[in-house]
């Protein structure tokens, strides 16, 4: 995470928000008085929410689990050869 003062951040405020939206590498802002904050890209944000949301969600996660399992193990679906030809023509 890059940090840096607050004036440093409002004096190139425009390149350090291409920054972060572009390197998708989070900005911390520091300030002598007062609480720090944190800059980053929408689509970064969006993707944190996400992630959020799937760790709150315990009948999520135990689907995620019980699927990394099968996975493992070999089990689980297989389509036929037919399938998988429809699955590939698309």
């Amino acid at each position: 995470m890059i940090e840096l003062s607050v004036n440093k951040f409002r004096a190139n405020l425009k390149s350090y928000v291409d920054r972060a939206i572009n390197s998708h590498e989070p900005l911390r802002i520091t300030r002598r008085e007062g609480k720090n904050f944190v800059v980053i890209g929408f689509e970064d944000w969006e993707r944190e929410q996400e992630t959020l949301y799937v760790l709150q969600n315990s009948s999520l996660i135990k689907q995620i689990t019980e699927s990394i399992k099968t996975y493992n193990t070999g089990g689980g679906y297989r389509p036929t050869q037919k399938e998988m030809d429809e699955i590939n023509s698309i």
